[in-house]
């Protein structure tokens, strides 16, 4: 079995329900949940003009590899209603594997390590939550450390 992080999140319509709703999914067609953060509020990030958006980090476990794991996500985002229009803009439902196992992925389609994490609070906020030791393959640090590194200046408050 494989085990991912995941980071889902939304800043349209029910925000709650929606990463409620996403869970379910999740849990039905991807895996088991193992563990999960709380919620945290965040600003949007790199793009201000929008509404907070609503985070949770996930733990799974999954008999899917990394890229057939995306692929199903992406597929329960677009069950879902989303629609990618515009890069950093609002979303029903943002769905992001952090980390598989302890692998780098550097495909066409696929980076993991999400490259951008170790930059973001509401990525390392609620994954400090779950996993404040797992060590990132390519950076050497643990989720803690990465967070007390972070330059990121928006708060995650959580709900």
């Amino acid at each position: 079995m494989n085990k991912a992080y995941l980071l889902i999140g939304g800043n349209m319509g029910d925000r709650l329900a929606n990463l409620e709703m996403a869970k379910l999914a999740i849990h039905q067609e991807i895996g088991p949940i193992l563990l999960s953060s709380s919620m945290y509020e965040t600003a949007a990030w790199g793009k201000e003009d929008q509404p907070a958006f609503l985070n949770q980090a996930l733990l799974i476990e999954t008999n899917l590899i990394a890229h057939d794991l995306m692929m199903a996500l992406l597929a329960i985002e677009k069950n879902m209603g989303r629609i990618r229009q515009e890069h950093l803009g609002p979303r029903t439902i943002d769905l992001d594997i952090i980390f598989f196992n302890d692998q780098i992925i550097d495909s066409a389609n696929l980076t993991i390590p999400h490259p951008q994490m170790q930059k973001r609070n509401f990525v390392l906020t609620p994954l400090k939550e779950i996993a404040p030791n797992f060590i990132h393959p390519i950076l050497k640090k643990s989720i803690t450390q990465l967070l007390t590194d972070c330059e990121d200046p928006l708060l995650c408050i959580k709900k």
